[in-house]
């Protein structure tokens, strides 16, 4: 039986995006069963293990990075590729493709995790909101001030916006189910070798750079779609989003968080980004935005409007390009 509308990837990618707003993370069923992000983990952990060893040369350590970046991004592509043959002209299997981009999609989550930063944050001051974003940035807490965690709050729904919601799906558009499942591994390898530590600084060198490369056009597009969202969006400006992300986001020590952080900051009149302290010591970054540095928990709540808003405008150009390409014809 073909179904070709059944599985367009358009239709499929806005079912995935509401179920992700109704849903998030399921936690309940991940509660019993691994969830596909953590099985990466497990399998990027693995390779660490055993290819990253101190003891070898940099040279050799950098070489087995690339060798794990090959191996691993190649098999979550072949898995998707099967998945993507069993779903195939099927209208079960339309259901269960869209089930697998919302599991590997994330809009909801990042919103609920940094709400809970801004309630701890207004309800038990700096040491409660020190805890919560603990959870979700890697910088350490104890160096933050309140409008230290507030920032970072911020920071860190900007770039997941980015990473977990517009790159997933801008490569499950451009390369169905294997381009989504190679991209979560990607970002999967960056996140957790992807780092300039003693350790990492060779073995994670490849994953570094490929996650870069994958992210570079998503970086832009979920920047300009923040910019748009700021249209609609009360006490938030889609002229400043544009002007301090074309000015500032090359500031950034990242190749590509720079642009939805610099979007968020110019909308919401932030300066976000700046001195930071990690495990690995601190970073003497510029600020980002010409705003007050002084953000709190009612700027966490309008970054999280904001961010919803983007979502909303990214879902309703995914159903607008797909209503354009099936009625179009019919006029």
């Amino acid at each position: 039986m073909n179904l070709p509308a059944a599985h367009d990837r358009l239709l499929l990618l806005f079912a995935a995006l509401a179920l992700d707003a109704l849903f998030g993370d399921m936690a309940a069923v991940f509660r019993y069963i691994p969830h596909p992000t953590v099985l990466a983990a497990r399998a990027v952990a693995s390779f660490d293990r055993k290819l990253n060893r101190p003891r070898r040369s940099p040279r050799t350590r950098r070489a087995r990075g690339v060798l794990s970046v090959i191996v691993l991004v190649a098999g979550a592509a072949a898995i998707g590729w099967l998945l993507h043959l069993l779903c195939r002209d099927r209208l079960i299997g339309a259901a269960v493709e869209a089930l697998a981009i919302t599991v590997l999609i994330a809009w909801r989550g990042p919103h609920d995790h940094v709400f809970a930063v801004a309630v701890a944050l207004d309800r038990g001051g700096v040491a409660a909101g020190r805890q919560a974003v603990s959870h979700i940035v890697g910088r350490n807490p104890a160096s933050l001030d309140t409008h230290g965690v507030a920032r970072a709050a911020i920071e860190s729904l900007a770039e997941n916006f980015s990473e977990a919601v517009v790159a997933p799906a801008f490569w499950y558009l451009v390369l169905g189910l294997p381009g989504l499942f190679a991209y979560k591994m990607a970002n999967t390898l960056d996140g957790m070798i992807g780092h300039d530590s003693v350790h990492y600084r060779n073995f994670g060198w490849a994953a570094a750079r490929f996650d870069d490369l994958l992210s570079l056009a998503p970086a832009r597009l979920s920047a300009c779609l923040i910019a748009g969202a700021a249209l609609f969006a009360h006490r938030a400006r889609a002229g400043a989003a544009l002007r301090v992300m074309w000015r500032d986001a090359g500031k950034h020590r990242s190749l590509n968080a720079g642009w939805p952080e610099a979007a968020m900051a110019g909308a919401l009149g932030l300066a976000l980004a700046g001195p930071r302290h990690y495990a690995d010591g601190r970073v003497d970054d510029p600020w980002l935005g010409d705003g007050t540095a002084q953000a709190g928990p009612a700027d966490i709540v309008r970054a999280l409007r904001l961010y919803r808003l983007a979502g909303l405008v990214t879902a309703g150009l995914v159903f607008g390009a797909w209503l354009t390409a099936h009625l179009g014809p019919l006029r």
